[in-house]
């Protein structure tokens, strides 16, 4: 299962995946880009029971992740040591195989022949599929609805959870005034984050981008009125236009 850590003000701290150990003893949590410690300072913070223990085990584990048709399929096909988990890295079939260090050779055995692919290839993917990373696209600051995370990652059924009123507040009204948006621009992506401007009004923020092409491309919080004029936006201040909006599409994370 995949879902958000939220703090009361329903602000986004960190994603993660709720994975059932292949043994049946209990759970793991797994994130892709938010930080175990602060998964697990967070956590800490609202323990109630006197035998809980939470540790951070990323320096004895290792990951890959499979992208393409057939993945999962293949995974299943025969076993597998670790932990498999569907992913988030591109709108095509994706998973995370996650595997001890001992486990290694078996796993590079096992994914010999396969074709790498470098981390600016897998951003890319990802920024044209509009999935945000937690906390780079979505973070502290903001809210999941504005990132379209609230489709895949809040429930508005469950029980109490930290957050939970100010999500079913902005579910009664459907407003927010902030939206995540691909953009597209020219030459090499500014230090992030950077702001995008119309004219003297800031008007948002880049906040991920991969080289592409003569170019590159993002993923944007920028206003709902930002959003829905289109267009493009400056990279500075009173400067010309030099940030594309990019029209929507369908999308992985539940908005259309």
């Amino acid at each position: 299962m995949y879902g958000l850590w939220l703090d009361r003000k329903g602000r986004v701290i960190a994603d993660s995946h709720v994975v059932e150990a292949p043994s049946g003893g209990g759970f793991w949590i797994a994130s892709l880009s938010s930080s175990a410690q602060v998964v697990a300072r967070h956590l800490g913070e609202h323990i109630v029971a006197d035998d809980v223990q939470v540790e951070d085990e990323t320096a004895g584990w290792r990951g890959v992740s499979l992208i393409g048709a057939g993945v999962g399929a293949w995974l299943a096909g025969a076993p597998r040591p670790g932990i498999l988990f569907p992913g988030r890295r591109s709108s095509c079939e994706n998973w995370e195989w996650l595997s001890r260090e001992a486990d290694s050779a078996l796993v590079a055995e096992a994914l010999s022949g396969a074709r790498v692919m470098g981390p600016g290839e897998i951003e890319v993917l990802r920024i044209e599929s509009a999935i945000p990373s937690v906390p780079a696209d979505i973070g502290p600051a903001d809210l999941p609805n504005e990132g379209g995370l609230d489709a895949q990652a809040i429930s508005y059924s469950k029980g109490c959870y930290t957050g939970q009123e100010v999500m079913a507040r902005i579910r009664a009204t459907g407003r927010v005034r902030r939206t995540l948006v691909r953009v597209r621009g020219s030459g090499r992506p500014p230090a992030l984050p950077a702001g995008l401007w119309r004219g003297d009004r800031r008007e948002g923020e880049l906040r991920s981008a991969a080289e592409l092409a003569g170019g590159y491309v993002g993923l944007a919080l920028v206003s709902v009125g930002a959003a829905a004029a289109g267009g493009s936006l400056a990279a500075n201040p009173g400067s010309p236009p030099d940030v594309e909006l990019v029209p929507e599409r369908g999308r992985t994370d539940g908005r259309a």
